[in-house]
This record gives C-alpha cells, sequence and structure tokens, in this order.
C-alpha cells in the first residue's frame, strides 16, 4: 500500500477539519431556528443519559474508592489523612469526574451515533430523506448533539457525587476516619471556582463526543467495513480530542478563575 504524500495528508486533514466545522455549524444554526425536532431530542437524551448511568455510577464511585486509598497512603507520611476529603473532593469536581465520564459515554454514544448514522449513510436513508424534503443535520446530528451536552451535564454531577461517597466509604470502613469529619472536609474545601471549572467542562465535553460521532457516520463509505472504520475514529478521535481539550480549559478556566 503505497504512502501518501505529506501534501496530500494536508489536504485531506484540512478538508476534514472544514467539513467537520460546517457540519457543526449546521446543526447549531438548527437548534436556533424551526422546526425543532423535541421528539428526536428527548429519546436521544433518553438513549444516552439513562442509558450511561450504570456504567457512569460505576466509574465514579470505584474512582472515588481508589482516590481515598492513594491519597491517605500518601498523606500519612505528612500526619495529615484527615485531608483525604479535600483531595477527593478536588480531584473528582475539578478533573477526574469530568473527564472520566466524557471518556466512559464517548465510548458507549461516539460509536452508536457514529456507527447508527453510518448504517444509514451506506443504506442510502439519508439521502432518502433529502429526497422527502427533510434536512438530516437537522433530523439526526442536532438532536444528538444537543441531547448529549445536556445530559453529560448532569452525569458528571453525578459522578463527582459518587466519587466522594466512594471515598467516604473507604475512609470510613477501611481508614477508620470519621464520616462527619470526612463530608465536612470534602464541603470546605470546595468553592465557587472549583464548581465552575468543574461543570463547565461537561459542555465542551457533551458538544466534542456528539459532534465528532456525528461527523465520522455523516462520513462513512465502503459498506459494512466503512461502518466499523467509522465508529472506531470516532471513539478515538472524540477521546483525544477530550484529553486535549481538558487542557485547554483548564489552563483558561484557572486564569480567569484564579485556581
Amino acid at each position: 500500500m503505497p504512502l501518501p504524500s505529506p501534501t496530500a495528508w494536508v489536504k485531506s486533514k484540512l478538508l476534514a477539519l472544514q467539513e467537520y466545522s460546517l457540519l457543526a455549524g449546521r446543526a447549531f444554526r438548527s437548534l436556533l431556528t424551526p422546526p425543532i425536532y423535541w421528539g428526536d431530542i428527548f429519546q436521544q437524551m433518553d438513549l444516552i443519559g439513562v442509558g450511561s448511568l450504570p456504567i457512569v455510577v460505576l466509574t465514579g464511585f470505584f474512582t472515588g474508592c481508589v482516590l481515598a486509598l492513594q491519597a491517605a497512603t500518601a498523606l500519612q507520611e505528612f500526619g495529615a489523612v484527615s485531608k483525604t476529603g479535600n483531595l477527593v473532593a478536588l480531584s473528582m469536581v475539578k478533573e477526574l469526574g469530568p473527564v472520566l465520564t466524557g471518556l466512559m459515554v464517548s465510548g458507549r454514544n461516539a460509536s452508536g451515533m457514529a456507527s447508527e448514522l453510518g448504517s444509514m449513510r451506506v443504506t442510502e436513508q439519508i439521502d432518502a430523506m433529502r429526497a422527502l424534503g427533510v434536512d438530516p443535520v437537522r433530523k439526526l446530528v442536532a438532536p444528538r448533539i444537543l441531547a448529549t451536552v445536556f445530559m453529560l451535564f448532569w452525569l458528571s454531577i453525578l459522578s463527582m457525587c459518587m466519587g466522594i461517597m466512594g471515598g467516604g466509604l473507604v475512609a470510613v470502613f477501611l481508614l477508620g476516619l470519621d464520616g462527619h469529619a470526612y463530608f465536612t472536609s470534602t464541603y470546605s474545601a470546595l468553592v465557587w471556582a472549583d464548581l465552575w471549572q468543574g461543570l463547565t467542562k461537561p459542555v465542551f465535553f457533551g458538544f466534542i463526543i456528539s459532534s465528532i460521532g456525528c461527523y465520522f457516520g455523516m462520513q462513512t463509505k465502503g459498506g459494512t467495513q466503512g461502518v466499523g472504520r467509522s465508529t472506531t475514529e470516532a471513539v478515538v478521535a472524540s477521546s483525544i480530542l477530550i484529553i486535549v481539550s481538558d487542557f485547554i480549559l483548564t489552563r483558561f478556566l484557572i486564569g480567569i478563575l484564579g485556581r
């Protein structure tokens, strides 16, 4: 298999970036103008939000448990085991809660969107929608973007709470800490700047997951093999963008909020 020239590779990536930007812009515009398919939006909220509850709850809970164990081990050297709740709360709210939730939802839903839309593309269902006068972006892409952004926000909050609860159970039953002191320290460790930082990231992560999944689905070619390739590319691309955007958002929000 001959390797493409660097110039052709750069051109293809720039073209993909242009097509992705146009698709995201059209979807965003579709959410601001009628008709808005509320039935599809609520259906996607159920599939994305309710369907992701088990994996989000388990991920957040056991991440909090591991954080409490690791924090207590490290803080014991300084005689500050009582600060375990502070570390768990700050880690879950500012960083691990939004990022891990985004990655879990990406693995579950970005792949689902890409495979579903990809199957519709290769079976010419999307072309049939255009022939009937229905805008595929307004009907298929916009509801998925709005539903993912909205539900990921609440899923991230749930993941944060489960992480703090998991850390509390480990702190009380395995480390022998006082439960009231643990939850008091978690509450006192958080300020509004931390909450703003933790609740801003899911909005961007939700947009990345849904728009990337829909983009690769709408660009699917090559039959069933193309569907599988689009599914894999959607998960990889959305996961990488979540990690990269997390760094950029963290740096930006720390500069604005001061912590």
